[in-house]
C-alpha cells in the first residue's frame, strides 16, 4: 500500500485505544513516537542547526512521547528536552516526568539537574539560573552538536538568549523547526485524532441531547469536559460556546446566560483529546422547542455551504494562494465579521499553516501548498455586523492525493438546512 492508501485507511479507521498513550493500545505507539522524533530530527538537518531545546509541551510530548504537568508547563517552565540532531535525546523534568520518559525509546537520558527558568523559582537571581541554564546546553552542544553551534531555543525571551554569545552559539527560533515538522501526519497520528474526535463528537452527542432552554451555557458547555476527562483527554483551550445575541460577534466564552427558546447555541471544540491530539470542530444548534427561523436558516446555509465549497478545494498540491483566491465569497454585508482564517492545520493542537481571506492575504498571508498528510480545519462564521445571532461551522479533513477524507462525522441540523 501506498501512503496517502495507509493515511486514508487510517481516517476511515476507530481504533479500540486504552486511555493514554505509553500503554499498549490498538495503536503502534512506539510508530507513532519514533516517527515524530524522526520528524524533528529531519527539520534540524534540513535546516543546519545542530541541536535544539524544547520547553512547551505540546512539542516535548510530539518528540517523545512524555506528558507530565502539561498545563503548568505552558506557563512556568518546569522541564525541557535537548534532541541534536545525531546523538542522544535528553530530558531534564521531575521526577514523575522522567519515570515516563525512561520507559519511552525516544529518550536516552533523564537528567533531574532541572533549572527552572520562571521568575517563580528564580525571583531576583533568575539571571543566575539563566546563566547557569545556558552553561548547561553549551555543554550539551560542545558534546553533540557535531560542531554545529547553531542551536534552536523554543520559547526563548530575551534574558534567555543573551548568555549564549559569551558561548559562541547562534540561537535559533525552535518553531522553525515544530512547525514544519509536525505538518505531515503518519497513519498512526490519524489513528490518534481519530480517537480525539470520537470523543469530542461524544460530547457534542451529550451536549445536544442535554440542549434545553433554562439551562445556562457553561451547563451545557461542561458535557463536552466531562466527555474528554472520561475518554482519557487533557483539556479544551477555549471556553467558545454561547446563545442567541452572543453569537454576534463571534468568540465569546461561556458564560452564566440561560439559554432562551428558539435560539441558535453556537460552539467549538478546541479540544486536546486523547493521546494529546486536537478535536477542533465547530457546530450551531437550535435550542427549540419551536422551528428557525427564515433568519437563523439562511445564516446556517450561508455557513454550511462556505464550508463545503472550499472542503472541496483541499488537494494536495494546491498552493495557499489558489486557496485564497477561489475560496467561497460571502456576501459583502458579512465579511466585516468574518472568521480570522478561511482554513488552517491541526495536530496537538492549532498549527502551521493558515489560509487568509483575500481582505487579510495583503497583510497576512504566505506561500505554501497542501501536501499528502496535511490535517486541515475548514471554517466559517457567518454573522452580520449589529446582526441579531451568527452561526459557527467548522470540519476537520486529512490532506490526500486526489482530495481529502472528512475526519468529523457528527451531522449537521437538519431543521436549520430545511
Amino acid at each position: 500500500m501506498s501512503l496517502n492508501d495507509d493515511l486514508i485507511h487510517a481516517a476511515r479507521t476507530s481504533p479500540v485505544v486504552t486511555l493514554t498513550d505509553t500503554e499498549p493500545a490498538g495503536i503502534d505507539l512506539d510508530a507513532l513516537r519514533q516517527y515524530r522524533l524522526g520528524r524533528i530530527r529531519e527539520q534540524l538537518i534540513a535546516q543546519d542547526i545542530g541541536a535544539c531545546v524544547l520547553t512547551t509541551s505540546y512539542s516535548i510530548r510530539y518528540a517523545t512521547g512524555v506528558r507530565n504537568c502539561a498545563i503548568f508547563q505552558s506557563h512556568i517552565m518546569a522541564g525541557y528536552l535537548f534532541i541534536p540532531a545525531e546523538g542522544p535525546v535528553i530530558l531534564f523534568d521531575s521526577e514523575p516526568g522522567r519515570k515516563t520518559g525512561a520507559s519511552l525509546g525516544t529518550i536516552d537520558e533523564c537528567r533531574d539537574d532541572v533549572m527552572l527558568l520562571s521568575y517563580m523559582y528564580g525571583g531576583s537571581r533568575l539571571g543566575e539560573w539563566v546563566e547557569r541554564w545556558a552553561r548547561q546546553m553549551a555543554d550539551l552542544v560542545d558534546a553533540h552538536g557535531q560542531g554545529n553551534r547553531r542551536f534552536a531555543i523554543e520559547n526563548a525571551g530575551p534574558e534567555t538568549v543573551l548568555p549564549f554569545g559569551s558561548h559562541n552559539i547562534t540561537i535559533v527560533d525552535a518553531a522553525r523547526i515544530v512547525e514544519p515538522a509536525r505538518n505531515i501526519k503518519s497513519p498512526e497520528e490519524i489513528l490518534c485524532m481519530n480517537s480525539a474526535i470520537a470523543a469530542a463528537e461524544d460530547g457534542m452527542w451529550r451536549m445536544h441531547h442535554a440542549l434545553r432552554p433554562g439551562m445556562t451555557e457553561v451547563e451545557l458547555w461542561s458535557h463536552l469536559w466531562q466527555a474528554n476527562i472520561e475518554a482519557g483527554g487533557d483539556w479544551l483551550e477555549c471556553r467558545l460556546l454561547s446563545s442567541g445575541d452572543r453569537t454576534n460577534p463571534w468568540q465569546q466564552e461561556a458564560s452564566a446566560r440561560m439559554i432562551r427558546p428558539n435560539e441558535l447555541v453556537a460552539f467549538d471544540t478546541d479540544m486536546v483529546g486523547p493521546f494529546g491530539y486536537s478535536a477542533d470542530i465547530s457546530r450551531t444548534f437550535f435550542s427549540g422547542p419551536g422551528n428557525p427561523s427564515d433568519e437563523q436558516r439562511d445564516l446556517y446555509k450561508r455557513a454550511y455551504e462556505e464550508v463545503h465549497n472550499n472542503i472541496a478545494l483541499v488537494k494536495s498540491g494546491v498552493s495557499f494562494q489558489e486557496l485564497t483566491e477561489t475560496g467561497f465569497r460571502q456576501p459583502e454585508r458579512f465579511r466585516e465579521q468574518r472568521y480570522p482564517v478561511m482554513m488552517h492545520g491541526i495536530g496537538m493542537s492549532d498549527e502551521w499553516p493558515c489560509v487568509f481571506y483575500p481582505e487579510d492575504a495583503p497583510r497576512c498571508a504566505y506561500d505554501g501548498m497542501l501536501e499528502t498528510g496535511m490535517c486541515m480545519c475548514v471554517e466559517s462564521y457567518v454573522g452580520e455586523v449589529g446582526g441579531r445571532e451568527g452561526v459557527k461551522l467548522e470540519q476537520q479533513v486529512l490532506v490526500t492525493d486526489d482530495g481529502c477524507e472528512i475526519l468529523t462525522s457528527f451531522p449537521f441540523e437538519d431543521a436549520l438546512l430545511a
